[in-house]
């Protein structure tokens, strides 16, 4: 009998982290699709002398090591989503990966820049028909990788501030929309170059998609350490936890940490003193009533005058 009531009592940390994820397979895809466009463009870029389909072509390269990074991430957390070696599951390796994946944006944008200002002082001549011809094809197939990845559908609607995202998705979708970019300024300048004559247009179309790559980079850097970092969860979801638990008046809560320990999960410590305390469960339903935490963990002290 003791054995069975704590059966019931051990509370499980995967998560659902053992369960495929709908962008595991998304991804997968869309590294075969770039891979393939990779080796076309870095081709035509060395034959046709374009410097912004050739930076195209190895940022699309790159972010196939990208793509590959946040496949791993999936399958790993899926896999070792039953190791107690991780207190809180394997969440957090999805955010490792968007972390890492944004570390490489980065990167990869300083090249972009490195190699448009050398193009931009050594300028060489472009065979600009054929260039434009791949870098149209370039776009077409990066923008079928975004509609394939389509982030904005892949969200955990729970509304409780930025930690709801998949950021392994996100960091994959990011890359490919940075391929999609580059395409296009690469079209753009090629066409400037053709008719107006104005070669330096295609290495600062470098730059200029190498700035709003660093852009990206940043803002998934920021969202991501935030979570790696434990730092507190959303000021709205602390409110309802307080407000649920002080709306009665011989409650107060003296320790509170919420924090994101995966996508769309978040884990809770509350320690509460009351002058009339109530077993755990009690204040465990009142919050889930207002909130929804994957973990909490609740302390109970006796007020004393």
């Amino acid at each position: 009998m003791k054995e069975e009531i704590l059966d019931n009592k051990r509370h499980s940390h995967t998560f659902d982290q053992d369960r495929k994820r709908p962008g595991e397979f998304r991804t997968l895809i869309v590294i075969a699709i770039t891979a393939s466009m990779m080796v076309v463009e870095i081709a035509a870029g060395i034959a046709f002398g374009s410097m912004a389909l050739l930076a195209d072509g190895l940022h699309m390269g790159s972010h196939a090591v990208a793509l590959g990074i946040s496949a791993f991430a999936y399958i790993y957390a899926r896999r070792h989503a039953y190791n107690e070696r991780y207190s809180f599951g394997t969440g957090k390796v999805n955010t490792l990966g968007g972390y890492t994946g944004a570390i490489l944006l980065a990167v990869f944008a300083a090249m972009m820049a490195f190699e448009s200002i050398v193009r931009l002082i050594n300028p060489i001549e472009i065979a600009f028909n054929q260039a434009i011809f791949v870098a149209i094809l370039g776009l077409i197939v990066n923008g079928a990788s975004v509609f394939i990845l389509d982030v904005g559908h892949n969200h955990d609607h729970n509304h409780h501030g930025h930690d709801h995202h998949d950021h392994n998705l996100k960091s994959a979708y990011l890359h490919v929309l940075a391929d999609a970019l580059t395409s296009l300024l690469a079209i753009f300048a090629l066409l400037v170059g053709k008719y107006l004559g104005a070669i330096w247009m295609d290495p600062i179309m470098g730059i200029v998609g190498a700035i709003l790559v660093a852009r990206w980079s940043i803002g998934l850097l920021k969202s991501t350490s935030a979570i790696l970092l434990d730092e507190q969860a959303s000021e709205q979801t602390r409110s309802k936890i307080r407000k649920a638990i002080e709306a009665d008046a011989d409650n107060h809560i003296v320790d509170l940490h919420l924090w994101t320990i995966g996508p769309g999960i978040n884990a809770a410590i509350v320690s509460i003193v009351s002058r009339n305390p109530q077993k755990p469960d009690h204040y465990k339903r009142m919050i889930s009533e207002r909130t929804n935490l994957h973990h909490l963990s609740i302390e109970v002290h006796t007020y004393e005058e």
